[in-house]
């Protein structure tokens, strides 16, 4: 229980030296008895610090390009709970803004940018990033690699292909991200462009991302379960395939997490990327099905629901003890099914974190 399948002949296992660092040595893949933890969206609005952090900018593309409150907002959870990790202060849509297409933030509304939805759009695009745009990304992640305590890892991110391209299309989130879908359908030669495109820009932004000082790299799918199976296939496994072996032909063998979230059993095809160090489970996965499904070489996250975070009590103790159960025997990332709610109250985070290291 809790082993997954054995590497096939010829199949290359992801390891990178062990580390002093909890995080780096479980994505290297060892198993602990404590597992390290992290959470995604661990910096944002349930801590008071950010709330006050977050006024001194004008917006939130603002707040994410000042290379001095990005690596603040990074710190402030390391500091009042001790993470094991800390993932830069930033947002996946920073890519399409470097690329050239008009994104802001409306409170209250969430992302809202000029849609990419026909081949006139699409070509007013630049062919790559203004990398200038993206510095203060790269100098938030050079100001926390000398700030961070020395046993927590530096974690840079981006938005997988098809995630992105998702806001690109609509403008704005959708519900099931319908325009970008039939948008793939009805003109897949254009959609494959823009995903190239992104498949691309993302594979540079992270490289320098590592080389800025990120000592980990997490790639967020976030809308991956809306797709069929053989649209499954075609834009997120296949885009993915193509990033990270990019990635890996320019930078050093920072460890990469993959976060498609709602993959359900089509999480057994990321188990074929021998690139990959991690795959993260949302709060609908099976960790022991998951476990199963996927080598033992790689280390799985996850996968809390945070909705039993926000309840506490009873309920967050006994989802605490079933996710540290149901990964029990693997290498294991202690984190969220997906980020964490601006409801959470912080008292239940640090129970988290107690009863985690217990």
């Amino acid at each position: 229980m809790g082993r997954g399948r054995r590497e096939a002949p010829g199949e290359v296992s992801f390891l990178s030296p062990r580390s002093s660092k909890p995080l780096l040595a479980a994505l290297a893949g060892e198993r602990r008895r404590k597992p390290p933890i992290w959470l995604m969206r661990q910096a944002g609005r349930y801590l008071p610090e950010y709330r006050e952090l977050r006024a001194k900018a004008p917006s939130f593309l603002d707040f994410c390009y000042s290379p001095q409150l990005a690596a603040e907002a990074t710190l402030q959870p390391i500091r009042r709970f001790g993470f094991d990790a800390a993932i830069l202060f930033s947002d996946i849509l920073v890519v399409p803004d470097a690329l050239g297409q008009k994104v802001a933030f409306e409170t209250g509304e969430g992302p809202r940018l000029d849609p990419v939805a026909d081949a006139r759009a699409f070509a007013r695009l630049k062919d790559e990033p203004d990398w200038r745009r993206l510095s203060p990304v790269f100098e938030a992640l050079d100001r926390l690699k000398s700030a961070l305590p020395g046993d927590v890892a530096l974690i840079g991110f981006c938005g997988a292909p098809f995630t992105v391209a998702s806001y690109m299309v609509a403008g704005r989130g959708t519900p099931n991200q319908a325009p970008a879908r039939l948008l793939a359908y009805r003109e897949p030669k254009l959609f494959s462009a823009l995903i190239d495109r992104l498949v691309e820009a993302s594979a540079e932004y992270l490289t320098r991302q590592i080389a800025a000082g990120a000592e980990a790299v997490q790639i967020f799918d976030s809308w991956a379960g809306v797709l069929p199976p053989a649209e499954f296939e075609r834009w997120c496994v296949a885009p993915i395939a193509a990033l990270v072996g990019k990635l890996r032909a320019k930078a050093a063998r920072a460890p990469i997490i993959v976060f498609p979230r709602g993959a359900g059993t089509q999480l057994t095809q990321f188990g074929g990327l021998p690139e990959i160090a991690a795959v993260g489970l949302d709060t609908a996965a099976d960790p022991r099905a998951a476990a199963a499904a996927l080598p033992d070489r790689v280390a799985l996250q996850g996968n809390l629901d945070p909705l039993a975070l926000v309840a506490g009590g009873t309920a967050l103790d006994d989802a605490i003890a079933r996710v540290l159960g149901g990964f029990e025997g693997r290498a294991h990332v202690f984190n969220l099914g997906h980020g964490v709610l601006p409801e959470t109250p912080v008292k239940h985070v640090e129970e988290l974190v107690r009863r985690v290291r217990a």
